[in-house]
């Protein structure tokens, strides 16, 4: 493991420590209250648990370096993971709704020791939510969706602990037992929302989904440091393993430059994009030779092999960077007046 991985990884035990912990303290104040809503809430803590420790997993298989079976890395297994934790989180979402339905329908329990369980939950999503920032702040630092669905998790897990204190502490004013159950339901809805939510971004992750924000990036680092000599950029794709991306790309340079003139070009892209995006962003630049149809589209002044008039270059934008063809000056005109 490289330095910010093992820091990672060291950050999750850390996770996992504090879900073991807030678990127990969570059952110890469904022990002393009775509280449905309490229970359902201990429930979830049993996901955080089973997560954490995947997700410890995750991001030690992750880590390890690509070999002969696994050339792009292991980094899959991050989504894998978020998927996993999206269900455990759907299903504690089920159990909190069936449990507060159970309540309400049939069971009539009187709830005691509110006080002491009111301050041990608080307590507990206090803890919650401040892990939960920091694991999301580090998950988008360093771009470890575990650490960012574990986070959202966490969070997840202090709003519906919010709702529970607000809930009861209703019932501590007014004495209306059913607000327990009510409120286990509302958030076990919440919390169904967050599941699903997760489990839909890490499949589309495992499917290799385009990244639209990602993309955006792409072009407008490409757009401001832009040559006059790339003439077009086409059939950029994007792949994510775990916190690697790699990025294949078509760029359009002169037919008659050289390799050498070619890779000077290539390059300079490539130390742009590594100056954005970070040395875990693997560049696939493949070099197309410009036809001439793209005389129309290529500013070079000087070029003696021009066969048609140079009309305006290409603003290059997501949805035109993504075609897999080379652009001509009917793209331009399609860009300057969309149907």
């Amino acid at each position: 493991m490289n330095q910010d991985d093992r820091a990672n990884y060291n950050f999750q035990k850390i996770i996992l420590l504090v879900a073991i912990l807030l678990f127990l303290i969570k059952f110890a104040a469904w022990y002393i209250t009775s509280s449905v809503a309490i229970l359902t809430d201990a429930l979830e803590s049993i996901t955080n648990m089973l997560a954490g420790a995947f997700t410890l997993f995750s991001l030690y298989l992750s880590a390890k370096p690509k070999d002969h079976n696994h050339p792009h890395g292991h980094g899959k297994i991050e989504f894998v993971s978020a998927s996993v934790e999206g269900m455990l989180i759907l299903f504690a979402g089920i159990i909190i709704i069936y449990e507060g339905v159970k309540r309400l329908l049939m069971d009539d329990s009187s709830l005691s020791s509110l006080g002491s369980g009111l301050i041990l939950i608080l307590f507990t999503a206090i803890v919650n939510y401040v892990v939960g920032y920091i694991a999301i702040k580090r998950g988008k630092k360093y771009n470890v969706l575990p650490l960012i669905a574990g986070g959202k998790h966490l969070h997840s897990d202090t709003y519906s602990t919010v709702g529970i204190i607000v809930g009861l502490l209703l019932v501590w004013i007014t004495g209306w037992q059913w607000l327990d159950a009510a409120i286990a339901l509302l958030f076990g809805g919440i919390i169904i929302h967050s599941g699903i939510k997760i489990i839909r971004e890490s499949i589309a992750g495992i499917m290799d989904e385009a990244d639209e924000d990602l993309i955006e990036e792409f072009v407008a680092v490409a757009n401001e440091n832009r040559s006059d000599k790339w003439i077009d950029i086409h059939k950029v794709r994007f792949i994510k393993y775990g916190n690697h991306v790699h990025l294949d790309a078509h760029l359009t340079l002169p037919w008659y430059f050289n390799l050498r003139e070619a890779h000077v070009e290539l390059d300079k892209m490539t130390q742009i994009l590594k100056q954005k995006f970070g040395s875990k962003h693997e560049m696939y630049i493949h070099t197309d030779d410009c036809r001439p149809t793209s005389c129309e589209i290529c500013p070079i002044e000087s070029c003696a092999h021009r066969q048609f008039k140079y009309i305006d270059k290409i603003t290059w934008t997501a949805a035109l960077v993504a075609e897999d063809h080379r652009h001509s000056i009917k793209d331009l005109a399609e860009q300057k007046n969309p149907l």
